[in-house]
């Protein structure tokens, strides 16, 4: 006999929109937890599931707990018929990691709260074997806009690639923690640079990271210099 411990198994959400937002219900409403997604699958979300009523709308419900979304090859995706809307929004209390997910599509077009068009963060994101691609902001970030003192992101073995912002194509952090370790920020597109990562005050970390061919620079043109990004 197996003890109890070894016995346990978690069971994987179904590839749909409705049982992933209720998952991500669930976490929130037990203080945290973690979403293990049904490997391969693509999440698809056609409607809006999150609004603070100041930020403008998201595509699953606002984080205001620590949620893991476990993946195996996964994609968190806004329907290309859709209305607009981020993928997600972290509340200065919660925290996102996401292992082996790509969020894609997502576009922050409300007009004044257009920052962050795949993930608007106040509180902790993490990406781990996992990318924020083809996502769109009117404003600031077109991948991820991180804000605030409680803020930080944490990129590992990942990838931000073909996003677009007003300003800050790729990633924007602002007065928050920005580390990136092996991972590459490239391709993203700006009206006004940096086109791949715009920084002010707080503290920004490449380690083994590349931010190469995004447009318009790299990071020339940050209101607070990256270390160790050239052009």
């Amino acid at each position: 006999m197996l003890p109890a411990s070894a016995q346990a198994h978690t069971e994987s959400v179904p590839c749909g929109e409705v049982a992933l937002v209720s998952a991500v219900d669930a976490a929130n409403a037990a203080g945290g937890g973690t979403v293990t997604l049904t490997p391969g699958c693509t999440y698809t979300l056609t409607v809006a599931h999150g609004d603070d009523g100041v930020h403008g709308p998201t595509g699953l419900p606002v984080i205001t707990t620590p949620i893991t979304f476990e993946g195996n090859a996964n994609t968190i995706t806004r329907s290309p018929t859709a209305a607009a809307f981020r993928i997600g929004q972290v509340a200065p209390t919660g925290g996102i990691t996401l292992k082996a997910v790509t969020v894609s599509n997502g576009h922050a077009a409300s007009v004044g709260n257009d920052d962050g068009g795949g993930i608007l963060s106040f509180g902790a994101v993490t990406l781990t074997g996992g990318a924020l691609s083809d996502n769109t902001a009117n404003g600031r970030g077109g991948a991820l806009y991180s804000t605030g003192t409680p803020s930080a992101a944490t990129f590992t073995n990942s990838t931000v690639n073909g996003n677009t912002a007003g300003q800050g194509g790729g990633i924007a952090s602002v007065n928050g923690t920005l580390t990136l370790t092996s991972s590459v920020v490239n391709t993203n597109t700006a009206t006004v640079n940096p086109g791949g990562i715009y920084y002010v005050a707080g503290s920004a970390t490449l380690n083994t990271s590349t931010v190469t061919a995004n447009t318009a620079t790299n990071c020339t043109g940050s209101p607070s210099p990256v270390p160790g990004c050239i052009g």
